[in-house]
């Protein structure tokens, strides 16, 4: 059955196109086919279930709290602002994979243009270097905020936190755009069939009958250059951090400063670990561990991330919480 329905996409995706697909011109005219989880093809219903839960809590929780860290003045703090890029960032990952994936699963929609793969292609790679880029700004908060807590507010003003924030979205931009030149320049003369959720590089890559080598050194230097840096960055300034905590000689101080750091660590542990799970268990892992299984955790990566850092930071963090109450106490006030 699920081999049938592929070769049915097939043909639909065939049919659609008056020329036959056998160059790079008609491929590309043509579009890519999704055919969401191979193997899994008959609980496509079933998986859309817990997938559009997480998404819609995802979008609910980081939505809530955009908007009480705007809404509340005492939330107006570097530590707040970053958190509120993150939860920004987090929202448009999963909204760049989610809608399709749904459309797939539920309506049989498999079909995109190869442009608009493309372009999903660089706005999760992108996203994914931005959300990356945060949590390294965010370390550098605690950073700068534990080990030199008298020049805090002289290091961390607005207009350090506005490049910062430029700064991410350049540094996202420069290492993502030139992968949409890279799979430009490949001849496709194979039908784009893509046994995937979403567009990716090296999936996109794959489909091309021209050398890629280019792309997967490429996506290698981008990676260890982004990411790969963030992480020993961030390493590093926790290094220093638990340092310093350590020699407070303030146990109240002591276990606030822990209990500050501890939730972004947990969303830190939350971002990095599925992420490099899932590329070493796709590097390495080879047939031993089967194509569905890497497929679902990639999907699983861009909503339960986005869908539990509210709640760590609504837990662990008192002001966020009190902020919370506070603004849902307003709404409830104008109402009446």
């Amino acid at each position: 059955m699920a081999q049938e329905r592929i070769l049915q996409k097939i043909m639909t995706l065939l049919s659609a196109s008056s020329t036959t697909v056998m160059n790079s011109t008609d491929t590309r005219m043509a579009g890519c086919l999704l055919i969401g989880i191979p193997g899994l093809e008959h609980l496509h219903i079933w998986l859309s279930i817990p997938f559009c839960t997480m998404y819609v809590a995802a979008l609910a929780g980081n939505s809530i709290l955009i908007c009480v860290i705007l809404s509340q003045p005492s939330l107006h703090e570097p530590m707040y602002i970053f958190l509120s890029m993150l939860a920004s960032a987090d929202v448009l990952l999963s909204t760049a994979t989610m809608p399709k994936t749904l459309a797939n699963f539920w309506l049989g929609s498999s079909h995109i243009s190869f442009d608009g793969c493309l372009t999903q292609m660089f706005f999760i790679h992108f996203l994914f270097v931005a959300d990356s880029a945060v949590l390294l700004a965010m370390a550098f908060d605690r950073y700068v905020a534990i080990c030199y807590p008298l020049q805090y507010a002289t290091i961390l003003t607005s207009t350090v936190i506005g490049k910062i924030a430029a700064a991410t979205l350049t540094r996202s931009f420069i290492i993502m755009f030139p992968s949409i030149f890279l799979l430009k320049r490949l001849h496709y003369c194979r039908i784009n069939i893509i046994a995937h959720t979403f567009c990716e590089h090296m999936g996109i890559a794959r489909l091309s009958c021209s050398d890629i080598s280019i792309n997967v050194w490429y996506g290698l230097a981008a990676a260890l250059l982004s990411t790969g840096l963030d992480i020993i960055l961030i390493s590093v300034s926790y290094i220093h951090i638990l340092r310093a905590v350590f020699h407070l000689s303030s146990r109240d101080a002591r276990s606030k400063a822990l209990s500050t750091c501890g939730s972004h660590v947990s969303v830190i542990l939350l971002f990095y670990i599925p992420a490099l799970f899932s590329v070493f268990a796709y590097r390495f892992g080879g047939r031993r561990i089967p194509r569905y299984v890497h497929i679902i955790l990639a999907n699983l990566y861009v909503v339960i991330p986005p869908m539990l850092n509210p709640i760590i930071y609504g837990v662990r963090t008192k002001p966020i919480l009190e902020g919370a109450k506070q603004m849902f106490s307003n709404l409830v006030k104008e109402s009446n």
